[in-house]
């Protein structure tokens, strides 16, 4: 009640709104939800920086309340506003981080705001959204477990972040395939993105720890010519490489290596030598995050690259032992071994083209290497209308697929172009689809404080049927937030 209470002080005369249900749209049946019913922003403003930030925060304030409980704050998987239902299935880490991603980019668009000289909603509500932060941070150790692992390079013990919850913090079931890179890939983003904005070097040291179980996944044995064949699969129980556990640690590799430019910081990790002896190298952090932020983007654009299309497959995949892990004995000591892949293949999601163009940004700025500048123009320009397509009688909406999680993998998309926009102010443009989605479905779905999954049609006339992911729900509130930061430098 407490949470309830407060969205009803924070938003006013939004509450009482709300509390009319779907009639305000034109309907008297009370079984034909259409929302719509309480869009009015709680400050009247015409900055839009402000505006879209505002709105990220209503709708991560009602999703707190809506899809997590207890102080353990487990995450239900879906919830449907309209019979307030929660579903009894939890949300994967992958679900939950998404939550923390939507925190993380209010806060960012709130200290943004005050150093352009918006103070407003940095001092309303920058302080209880770090301790958010660090509720949700605390809790993701639900998911959390300990196993040992047989890489490339040698044996070792790590605590990681499972697929699913376990019963206790540190007690979830992280073997074989119940982790998978791509998992820790992003809460690295989140981690990095919390440093970044609260300055706690916790949240560095986690990231960085769990930076380094990512690179322990990178396929360092040698090719007949010396070189790595590179690569990091889907998790150490998958032998296949694919975009999505690639492509999101390039952007979070680069920012790892800002925050140690110039420092004196090094870091030793394990590497093959001829005749597959292993040995150990150290290197200033700066460099060895940079070079394999480089490393990785490169086995990417090599491998994963759709030159029909000027994209991103699925995977890599066509392995020659079954599907299953390869081990070898060197000097009476075991290691994962290669196993050789034949085959790109898989649909082209948006997320694995937008963590591209995020990583082709952050190498740019980084470098100040034109190719990354090219490419990640081209990627801009290709993916845009792969993905989006106009909006009949919406104008200035887009369609975008919507089917299984592509809300969020569009999420992805939508928060790349942000980051593309600084040095190619035409992914600004290609942004602003989003930037109008979002305000459509605002102005004519939203319902106590939610919008609908499909963002331009609205929720289903039977009640019941109006589920939402709550990673989608964080997602819409991460692209305001993302949103909000560009309207700064348009």
């Amino acid at each position: 009640m407490k949470k309830r209470i407060f969205i009803n002080a924070l938003y006013g005369t939004m509450a009482a709104v709300a509390a009319m249900g779907a009639t305000s749209c034109g309907s008297d049946d009370k079984n034909e939800p259409s929302g719509g019913d309480n869009g009015k922003d709680p400050v009247e403003t015409t900055d839009k920086s402000l505006v879209n930030a505002e709105r990220a925060i209503e709708i991560i304030d009602a999703a707190v309340e809506n899809y997590f409980e207890g102080a353990g704050m487990s995450m239900a998987r879906l919830y449907n506003p309209y019979n307030n239902k929660r579903s009894d299935e939890l949300g994967s880490v992958w679900m939950y981080t998404s939550s923390i991603e939507a925190v993380n980019s209010v806060l960012k668009a709130m200290k943004e705001q005050k150093a352009a000289g918006k103070s407003a909603l940095y001092d309303a509500h920058f302080t209880r959204y770090t301790q958010l932060l660090s509720d949700l941070v605390d809790n993701l150790e639900f998911y959390a477990g300990t196993y040992t692992l047989t890489s490339y390079t040698g044996t070792t013990t790590w605590t990681v972040y499972g697929v699913n919850r376990g019963s206790g913090k540190g007690a979830a079931d992280v073997t074989g395939v119940l982790n998978v890179y791509d998992d820790q890939m992003w809460i690295v983003r989140e981690l990095l993105e919390a440093y970044e904005v609260t300055g706690e070097k916790r949240y560095l040291d986690k990231a960085e720890y769990l930076t380094a179980y990512v690179l322990d996944g990178w396929d360092c044995t040698l090719d007949e010519n010396g070189r790595q064949h590179g690569g990091i699969t889907w998790g150490p129980g998958y032998v296949t490489k694919h975009s999505c556990s690639n492509g999101p640690i390039v952007a979070p590799l680069v920012k790892l290596a800002d925050i140690y430019k110039g420092k004196s910081d090094d870091i030793t990790y394990g590497v093959i030598l001829e005749g597959k002896k292993r040995g150990k190298e150290t290197k200033a952090k700066a460099d060895y995050y940079l070079e394999m932020a480089a490393a990785v983007y490169d086995y990417q654009m090599t491998h994963l690259y759709d030159p029909k299309t000027g994209l991103f497959s699925d995977m890599m995949g066509g392995d020659d032992n079954g599907g299953k892990v390869r081990y070898e004995t060197v000097r009476g000591v075991e290691y994962r071994a290669y196993v050789h892949l034949r085959d790109r293949v898989g649909t082209i999601f948006s997320y694995n083209t937008g963590t591209m163009i995020s990583g082709a940004a952050a190498l740019y700025k980084a470098t100040s290497d034109a190719k990354y500048l090219t490419e990640m123009k081209s990627l801009c320009d290709k993916s845009f209308p792969y993905f989006a397509k106009p909006a009949t009688g919406k104008d200035g909406c887009y369609t975008f697929d919507i089917t299984g999680f592509n809300n969020w993998f569009n999420n992805v998309l939508e928060r790349s172009y942000v980051d593309a926009a600084a040095a190619y102010p035409e992914a600004g443009v290609y942004a602003e689809a989003f930037q109008a989605n979002l305000d459509y479905a605002y102005s004519n779905y939203l319902y106590n404080h939610m919008l609908p999954t499909n963002l331009l049609v609205g929720w289903n006339m039977e009640r019941s049927k109006n589920n939402v992911e709550g990673m989608f729900t964080f997602s819409f509130a991460a692209e305001y937030a993302s949103l909000a930061e560009y309207q700064l430098t348009k």
